[in-house]
């Protein structure tokens, strides 16, 4: 999709996507502009995976995988962040719950080696969001006031955060993605 960036840091430009072979690489530049790119066909609950790295970069660019609201209600219909990069060295991986209307959160960070492949899940039951790297559980949420209230679609962004930059450029890759109902 095009249009602001993050926090309106940067364009959401389709200039900044790539493809070579099997792998999709999005890139952002000095200005801040980089790419965002959704899988609209969400669901009410299901499971969500991502094989994902992002090189060294720029510390104002946070590579994501996310769940976004199909209402596009944020924050009252929640946001699911299963894994977030925000340390430059990418040593770091972050995963945020955002849920109601004051944009609370539960989170938890785990130190790994961002640079190299991993994959990255999301599952989503009745009663539980739970994350997990490579296969193993890393996040857990069960609290009811917690879930999101209504279906959510993947989202792949690489996220400006620091107002006009300048910035460093940065990437990240995907090799592939994969929904579950």
């Amino acid at each position: 999709y095009e249009g602001a960036g993050h926090d309106n840091n940067g364009r959401r430009v389709a200039s900044a996507w790539s493809v070579d072979g099997d792998v999709v690489t999005v890139r952002g530049n000095t200005a801040g502009d980089s790419g965002g790119m959704a899988y609209r066909t969400g669901q009410y609950r299901g499971k969500w995976e991502a094989r994902m790295r992002a090189p060294v970069g720029d510390p104002d660019y946070h590579p994501v995988l996310l769940l976004w609201p199909d209402a596009e209600d944020w924050p009252v219909g929640g946001e699911v962040d299963y894994a977030e990069i925000s340390d430059p060295d990418r040593q770091n991986v972050d995963f945020f719950l955002h849920y109601g209307a004051s944009n609370s959160q539960t989170q938890t960070s785990r130190a790994l080696d961002v640079t190299q492949w991993h994959n990255y899940a999301v599952e989503w039951t009745d009663r539980c969001i739970i994350g997990y790297i490579d296969g193993a559980q890393w996040f857990s949420d069960c609290e009811p006031g917690h879930q999101p209230p209504r279906a959510m679609h993947m989202t792949i962004q690489l996220d400006a955060f620091n107002g006009d930059g300048p910035y460093r450029p940065s990437e990240m890759m995907v090799d592939w993605i994969r929904q579950y109902r």
